[in-house]
């Protein structure tokens, strides 16, 4: 699926997932994952990794403990993918991702606000925006902190909206993963999935939301579309 061409107006804001979407860390927690399991001793399933991605860190937890059993000491499993990740990250630090950088630009430009709708917490979250160099390009920032229920849940991008003062109706979402598109469909935003680290299940396509390849896509869009 491309992009539809009805609903041509411009977005009234934009909220973006961050992992995956935003900057290329997916990469580098599968890596990491992959490895801290092995560490405790426990074989690396594609599958269980598949069902962590774009979820909360309790959800997470959950997949894990049904994967795995008691056997895996959740609690020093996480230090250990943690660190992980951070030598996976000194190896190839976090960039980018393909065409971000000017749809932030144009969208600036234009004058139309922008959030972050992300599953990590806080901290975390601001650590990562403010080392790409983005932080400053967002208006609002819904973290794990700051809802009741996670993705698929649409809190948090219904949050988002809050913060940017306007309708899920009129905005749009940027996502990566099926957990995160969901959530935004089901909060009513116009959605586009830009696959990371797996592509969209068949359930996931039947959203009737929109697949690009890369977010600079969209700048053909917003220079096509008439002001919002």
């Amino acid at each position: 699926m491309g992009l539809m061409a009805h609903r041509p107006a411009q977005p009234q804001g934009v909220v973006f997932d961050m992992d995956g979407t935003l900057i290329d860390t997916e990469r580098l927690a599968h890596a990491a994952f992959r490895l801290a399991i092995a560490d405790l001793g426990f074989a690396y399933r594609e599958e269980v990794y598949a069902l962590c991605l774009g979820g909360s860190y309790q959800g997470t937890r959950s997949t894990l403990a049904a994967a795995y059993g008691p056997q895996l000491d959740l609690d020093l499993f996480n230090q250990r993918w943690n660190r992980r990740f951070v030598e996976e990250e000194k190896r190839s630090p976090i960039r980018l991702k393909p065409g971000i950088e000017q749809l932030l630009e144009r969208l600036q430009d234009l004058y139309i606000p922008m959030a972050v709708a992300t599953s990590n917490n806080r901290s975390a979250s601001e650590s990562a925006l403010e080392q790409v160099g983005i932080r400053d390009r967002f208006q609002g920032l819904v973290c794990a902190d700051d809802v009741s229920r996670a993705k698929p849940d649409p809190e948090p991008y219904l949050r988002a909206c809050a913060l940017l003062d306007i309708g899920a109706a009129g905005a749009w979402a940027l996502e990566d993963s099926d957990v995160g598109t969901a959530a935004a469909v089901a909060a009513g935003l116009r959605v586009f999935q830009i696959p990371d680290a797996r592509p969209p299940a068949a359930e996931t396509l039947a959203l009737g939301h929109e697949v690009i390849g890369r977010a600079d896509e969209l700048l053909t869009l917003l220079d096509s579309s008439p002001p919002k």
